[in-house]
């Protein structure tokens, strides 16, 4: 089966493309190689997913890019969508707010678009963990209502979850949203807290621990996530006939349509990610500590009972585990 995979130079797009390659699939992966973070890192992961010869192609597009988009789709023809590609992170919205609206809202729509006319079989679509915002019910669960963002970013990854609910409802295909937990892992983001700090100790500069290190995050280590999304992309949701108008949950609905978590369903306080860091690298982190960030929660915590039904699977991977694999990651690709 070809499944057209966007954001494919990414962190969890490059992961997912190498384990749907291994699982016998033809993958499309497509990326804008934009320079929020050191584009030479995403040139690394393709250059890992092109030795795969014609089990993967890549094309160079922006998602925001309308024609080019409606061509990708007529020429490839994908069965199935995987849309990884989004503009990421939650302070650097605040500065190039403009950028989120174009990637994640008008390249999104681009995308359901190409899922309409070309009639693809299920869309499984990158939410987040952020969409909770202020909600303080944990652990979070999908049936909890998530209208209170508290930044740009997880605004438009909740737009994207109502606007995928319209298409499944008018056009019928099947589509799954999945809100991610704080991935990490190999290969992942220089801008997400493990990577600065690895970096920061190694190299004996200081890290800058917010909200004075009273966080606590679900982290979800990448390949638990991937399996998620695999499992997820080869079971095609089904209108749900228990579905009541006078009392609608928003995880499920009258059209082909869910929303899951993909949490590790444990709490990591920032404070003992930093000492597993710390006790995997044999260094100490001078720390600065800081007042909590606009726009930052304090606390998230999956409840992933909903997908464990669905795709009989949970992520499991224990932080220790996962942040140990990273360092040795880290280590053999910048040589320290």
């Amino acid at each position: 089966m070809r499944v057209l995979v966007t954001g494919a130079a990414g962190f969890i797009g490059y992961h997912t493309c190498e384990a749907l390659i291994q699982r016998g699939y033809e993958v499309i992966g497509l990326d804008n190689l934009n320079e929020y973070y050191d584009p030479t890192l995403k040139v690394a992961r393709l250059d890992r997913l092109v030795k795969n010869g014609n089990r993967f192609k890549f094309i160079k597009v922006d998602l925001a890019d309308r024609g080019a988009m409606e061509s990708v789709f007529a020429s490839e023809k994908p069965k199935r969508v995987i849309n990884l590609a989004a503009q990421a992170g939650v302070r650097y919205a605040a500065l190039n707010p403009h950028v989120y609206i174009e990637s994640n809202i008008t390249g999104f729509l681009h995308v359901l678009e190409g899922c309409r006319r070309h009639e693809i079989e299920h869309l499984v679509f990158a939410s987040t963990s952020s969409v909770y915002g202020l909600n303080a019910a944990l652990p979070f669960r999908e049936d909890q209502i998530a209208d209170h963002p508290l930044n740009l970013y997880a605004a438009t990854k909740r737009a994207n979850e109502l606007m995928a609910h319209s298409y499944s409802h008018l056009y019928g295909f099947s589509v799954t949203g999945l809100r991610f937990f704080t991935v990490y892992g190999p290969w992942g983001r220089p801008d997400m807290s493990l990577f600065l700090f690895t970096r920061n100790i190694l190299a004996g500069d200081p890290i800058e621990v917010f909200n004075n290190g009273k966080h606590a995050r679900d982290f979800t280590y990448i390949d638990d996530v991937v399996e998620g999304i695999v499992r997820t992309l080869e079971v095609l949701p089904t209108a749900n006939p228990e579905w009541d108008k006078a009392a609608p949950r928003p995880d499920t609905s009258s059209a082909p349509y869910r929303v899951y978590n993909i949490g590790n369903n444990r709490q990591v306080e920032l404070m003992h990610f930093i000492h597993c860091i710390e006790k995997t690298v044999g260094k100490q982190a001078r720390k600065v500590f800081l007042p909590l960030q606009p726009g930052d929660v304090t606390s998230t915590f999956a409840d992933n009972s909903r997908i464990a039904s669905a795709i009989d699977f949970r992520p499991a991977t224990a932080i220790e585990v996962g942040v140990a694999r990273f360092v040795e990651w880290y280590r053999a690709y910048y040589g320290v």
